[in-house]
């Protein structure tokens, strides 16, 4: 069962004031990647009182606590997810700026196969393949 971000808040002793558990509660709901610009709007719509500046603070205190992971993809804002720790990679359309989430045993067993050619032990990697969708 997948713990809630706000949980996850109060078991590394982050204090929640009512705004963050909107955020928190927002990021948990999220099936995408929003960027603070994003979060913020669907924040609004629930607390408009709550600012950008807010928005940032908490992201960052997310971030920093390891309740969220940021993602720099290439050519557009740092967006944001919920650090899992089930492993996966990233498929990012260079057009729609749509993200599939996806995991694939080969290329985790390449990735393997390719440090231990060059005497490495693998411990940890990153995957951000991107595309444009082709026509049906």
């Amino acid at each position: 069962m997948k713990v809630s971000i706000e949980k996850k808040c109060i078991n590394k002793g982050v204090k929640l004031t009512d705004q963050r558990k909107i955020i928190a509660k927002i990021m948990s709901d999220a099936d995408d990647h929003p960027d603070v610009d994003e979060l913020y709007k669907r924040v609004s719509k629930i607390d408009s009182k709550i600012s950008l500046a807010t928005v940032y603070r908490t992201v960052k205190l997310f971030e920093e606590t390891g309740i969220l992971a940021k993602h720099e993809f290439k050519g557009s804002k740092a967006r944001y997810e919920e650090l899992n720790e089930s492993h996966h990679d990233h498929l990012i359309d260079i057009k729609s700026g749509e993200i599939i989430e996806f995991v694939d045993n080969e290329i985790e067993k390449l990735q393997k196969k390719v440090a231990d050619k060059y005497g490495y032990e693998l411990v940890d990697h990153k995957l951000e393949l991107y595309g444009i969708k082709k026509k049906s």
